[in-house]
């Protein structure tokens, strides 16, 4: 007879899941005591349970499998939050595991005692405490279904003492129904496609499967791609159909691509900020029905995958490209870049930086970017090859994703990941090195370190207030990485970035890179490039900030 500790652990194995990230606490004890004696599941140490949920939600974005965190009562589980609403957001699968004191205490304001039900209930699709050990193995069963189902958060509340109880295991293997979408109507997508003369493809997080459907597609039509933030890295940013990323982050040829299209087609993607986007004819594909007609009302929305729509509509095929015109843009805008990242004058310059480290990427590197101007250094001078990967906390915006997100993704795909990171986010959670070093993992972050909260300073500005509140004060980010057992490097001079990039990108092993950038650079929207912009990037903060009805 199994313990309902062993139960929820083999539970989660013959899920898929591969590792559990967690901090041990009293509450915890059976269960960490049942992955102790499970050999097919590996316990990993984080130094902060918000760095253990984000490896968690970063590991799914990148396996698209089911991954796992948990908490102890009370405290350590109210620090997963900040990571699961991460997962939650980004549609990802997650399993969390909350300790709790033991049921006779319950409701007696006993230490420790926190409602994790209530707490945990907007960030999950399927929220339970198990309190019979009869129903244990249905409900880590269920949870970890309706989490992959769903694509979301699966919580489970775990009293001590039930986990200590014995616990019959049932046969609840795992099996889902695949289910083949078989919309109607697509004809009708493909007489707008046909009257249409320029169609534009605009992708997102759900189109990184699909690139050679979209690219074929894209050249029959004769459409140019844009994407939303997670649709970076689809296509080769050279590929002559690409414009760019879109919004705030993006480029001036994208915007003018959606300024002159009189059809877009949505693949994959909700992007928001529909200031951005034309009041136009559009279609609408995705495989999740919430996501559907959310953005903007389309002429026709469809509930199917990429390929399916793709490989079933009949289109023609257009002598005219439009992505042929747009060419001219496209090379205005990359000119301009050109400018930019040709500073070689102190301090340096972040898009001088940031095109250094994009010439340095391997073909097929993995690419992790936290929030803040570095997600705009990014999106506009890491230029994406044929295979690369790029990772965002793209719709919860979290500072302090980069380095646990590093984590996730390096257990995950065993290869090297690169962290793109500002100093006030690495500063966040700069403790989740002590889990890359233990585990000896191929980190590779790159600190942009102006002491200063960029993106808050210009928003500060923009909306009328003076700058406060944003100035930083930071250790040295190499000696820190090195008094952990981490390689070290820092660079404070133009003369010597070449040289050091070239040092950093030759250790083996994880490794930290503090480079000291320009303090007061501002990043222009794409709408006006170089010129003060300040009335178009106050609408954009209004449309953020501003309560929805």
């Amino acid at each position: 007879m199994s313990t309902v500790a062993d139960v929820i652990i083999k539970t989660l194995v013959n899920f898929g899941v591969k590792r559990i990230y967690a901090i041990p606490g009293d509450s915890l004890n059976p269960i960490i005591d049942a992955i102790r004696r499970n050999k097919d599941i590996e316990y990993v140490q984080v130094r902060h349970e918000e760095g253990g949920a984000l490896s968690a939600s970063y590991e799914s974005k990148y396996s698209g499998k089911l991954s796992a965190c948990m908490g102890t009562s009370g405290p350590g589980s109210v620090h997963l939050l900040n990571g699961l609403y991460d997962a939650k957001m980004q549609h990802v699968p997650v399993i969390a595991l909350t300790g709790q004191i033991e049921t006779d205490l319950l409701h007696h304001d006993y230490f420790q005692e926190v409602d994790l039900v209530k707490l945990f209930d907007d960030v999950s699709v399927f929220n339970a405490r198990i309190v019979n050990p009869g129903n244990a193995h249905y409900l880590i069963w269920k949870a970890c279904r309706e989490a992959i189902t769903k694509k979301g958060v699966g919580h489970i509340d775990m009293p001590v003492n039930i986990l200590r109880e014995e616990c019959e295991e049932e046969d609840l293997s795992y099996y889902i129904n695949p289910v083949n979408y078989k919309p109607d109507g697509i004809e009708e997508a493909a007489n707008l496609i046909n009257k249409s003369k320029k169609p534009l493809i605009f992708i997102g997080g759900g189109s990184r499967d699909y690139h050679n459907e979209i690219n074929d597609f894209a050249e029959k039509i004769g459409a140019p791609i844009v994407y939303a933030l997670d649709g970076k890295g689809v296509f080769n940013d050279n590929d002559k159909k690409v414009m760019g990323g879109i919004g705030l982050l993006g480029t001036r040829p994208s915007i003018k691509a959606i300024e002159k299209s009189d059809l877009i087609i949505f693949l994959g993607t909700i992007f928001p900020y529909t200031s951005f986007l034309k009041k136009v004819d559009n279609i609408q594909v995705n495989n999740n029905i919430d996501d559907l007609n959310k953005i903007m009302k389309a002429n026709y929305s469809y509930l199917c995958d990429i390929k399916y729509f793709l490989g079933n509509i009949n289109v023609n095929t257009k002598d005219d490209k439009f992505y042929d015109e747009m060419q001219n843009e496209k090379n205005k805008w990359l000119n301009n870049l050109n400018k930019l990242i040709s500073n070689n004058k102190n301090p340096i310059k972040a898009e001088t930086l940031t095109d250094k480290i994009s010439k340095r990427l391997e073909d097929d590197a993995i690419i992790i970017t936290d929030t803040g101007n570095v997600t705009l250094w990014t999106n506009r001078f890491i230029n994406a090859k044929n295979n690369n990967k790029f990772y965002f906390s793209s719709w919860l915006g979290t500072m302090g994703s980069g380095i646990p997100g590093s984590v996730g993704l390096a257990f995950a795909s065993g290869k090297k990941v690169y962290g793109i990171i500002g100093d006030g986010s690495f500063a966040m959670t700069s403790m989740e090195l002590i889990t890359a070093k233990k585990y000896n993992l191929p980190v590779k972050l790159i600190v942009y370190d102006n002491h200063i909260l960029g993106m808050i300073k210009l928003e500060e500005e923009v909306m009328g207030y003076p700058e406060y509140g944003v100035d930083l004060y930071n250790p040295n980010f190499d000696k820190l990485a090195e008094s952990i057992g981490i390689e070290g490097i820092r660079v404070d001079n133009i003369n010597d970035l070449d040289s050091k990039l070239d040092e950093f990108f030759a250790v083996d092993g994880p490794a930290v890179l503090d480079v000291i950038t320009e303090t007061n650079e501002t990043p222009m929207p794409p709408k006006l490039e170089f010129k003060v912009a300040e009335k178009y990037v106050t609408s954009i903060l209004r449309e953020k900030l501003e309560p929805k009805d």
